[in-house]
């Protein structure tokens, strides 16, 4: 087994181990042994283990991201289920822990929408992964812009609007906008998405 770490810690903190030719029975072995190990996100495809340990700006603009869909769904009374960074996995295949997730209206065994801050590599590339396990809707958070992929017909597109029902009404100029004012100050982030959404 070879093992390849990629690339070098960066100054924001997060640190991306990737090991090639890790069989899904290896992997499960790994996973458990992370089990313990609260902040480490895993995730396997293609016979391949990434590990990820996310620094500080990561994690909050993960949680900023949260804050706002929460503050969005309680402000027009959306029933939602925050899910996190819940392991959704299809067995032999991949497995993948999202940096936040949501089910909208019933709770479900795949959520409706996964969000994914990028800070070391992936973006749009971890697409595969998520269209393996059929999440509906992905949000990638990379250098201060905002996309969203919607599958259909069992490929993703990239759309400007979300397509979930209970998001439909999401300004997505606004959202993108207080996520950067939060990085400064939550509370008129809050303030100024409550009053864009009138």
């Amino acid at each position: 087994m070879t093992s390849t770490l990629l690339p070098p810690p960066l100054t924001n903190g997060d640190q991306r181990v990737v090991y090639p030719g890790i069989t899904w029975a290896q992997f499960k072995l790994i996973q458990a042994g992370f089990a313990q190990s609260p902040g480490i996100k895993l995730a396997y495809s293609e016979q391949t283990i990434e590990i990820l340990m996310p620094g500080r700006e990561h994690e909050m603009f993960s949680r900023l991201i949260g804050f706002l869909i929460g503050l969005f769904c309680l402000e027009r009374a959306i029933e939602f289920e925050p899910t996190g960074s819940m392991t959704q996995e299809k067995a032999g295949e991949v497995s993948v822990q999202a940096d936040e997730s949501y089910c909208f209206g019933i709770s479900k065994p795949t959520p409706d929408l996964v969000v994914e801050v990028i800070f070391t590599s992936g973006g749009p590339s971890k697409l595969e992964r998520y269209r393996i396990l059929g999440v509906p809707e992905v949000w990638f958070w990379q250098d201060g812009v905002l996309q969203l992929f919607h599958l259909h017909q069992g490929q993703y597109r990239a759309v400007t609007q979300s397509e979930i029902p209970e998001l439909a009404s999401l300004d997505m100029a606004l959202f993108s906008r207080c996520v950067l004012i939060a990085e400064t100050s939550r509370l008129e982030a809050a303030q100024v998405f409550r009053a864009g959404l009138g």
